[in-house]
């Protein structure tokens, strides 16, 4: 792979909130793409990953050969050439956001060993709800496998939001300690300023005071805490029986 200087990655479930920790990212100095879409995903990553993740998912059954190994290497190195050819000579602050990453974090930090990487976490009832449900679509398969088949749709994200967050939870606590920041949704849109003093403090940040534009990029939504309402008892009881650890573990129950 070429000799790129480490990258900061954010990703997260789809719908976590992702969108507002690139903008904070982005006005702390960091070039995070020149081709991006509303949700600031760089635009260069998509390809890759509806080809490649279902596959790199199922290398725990049937390990990647190393063809296939060479081939995802050639494939992320032309991406990142791509999102990186609009730097300045000055940009030395650079990295991307593209949700989907968290499902590559070891392969990543395999090839960069100094990347640093934002998990953004959201409650897994509400994600259950959410009508963004991409990565169930796309990825379900691959995670499940044949797991909750006839299950409700909630149930069957909830599964899939528990399980990609705890791996990555558990890979970036014991791997990359000192390079892996967890940042829940909820406590940026409760307490922003400090919220965002923790995420400055992890770029390495000379000034840790958010900047007023950076707390003007969060507006909480009125989806915060929606499962309550949408959530049938039924439903929720298996949601809690299939996503209850992670739930615990990041402080939702």
């Amino acid at each position: 792979m070429r000799d790129f200087s480490a990258p900061l990655v954010i990703g997260a479930t789809g719908g976590s909130g992702t969108r507002v920790v690139a903008r904070i990212v982005r006005r702390a100095g960091y070039f995070i793409g020149a081709n991006l879409n509303v949700s600031e995903d760089s635009m260069e990553f998509p390809e890759l990953y509806d080809r490649w993740i279902n596959r790199y998912i199922l290398r725990a059954i049937v390990p990647l050969c190393l063809e296939e190994e060479g081939l995802l290497l050639r494939d992320f190195t032309a991406c990142i050439e791509r999102h990186r050819s609009p730097m300045t000579a000055e940009s030395t602050r650079w990295g991307w956001k593209e949700p989907r990453s968290i499902y590559f974090l070891p392969f990543l930090n395999q090839h960069w060993p100094e990347l640093r990487f934002i998990h953004v976490v959201r409650d897994g009832r509400d994600m259950a709800f959410s009508a963004n449900q991409n990565q169930p679509r796309k990825h379900g398969p691959a995670v499940l496998r044949q797991e909750l088949q006839d299950a409700p749709q909630p149930v069957r994200s909830a599964l899939l939001w528990a399980r990609i967050n705890g791996e990555a939870a558990s890979y970036g606590e014991t791997q990359m300690p000192d390079r892996y920041l967890r940042v829940r949704y909820e406590s940026l849109c409760c307490d922003p300023r400090s919220t965002i003093t923790g995420i400055l403090r992890f770029l390495g940040s000379e000034d840790t005071e958010p900047s007023d534009q950076m707390l003007r990029e969060v507006e909480p939504p009125g989806s915060i805490g929606r499962w309550k309402e949408m959530g049938e008892p039924s439903i929720m009881d298996s949601i809690c029986s299939v996503a209850g650890g992670a739930l615990r573990r990041f402080g939702y129950i």
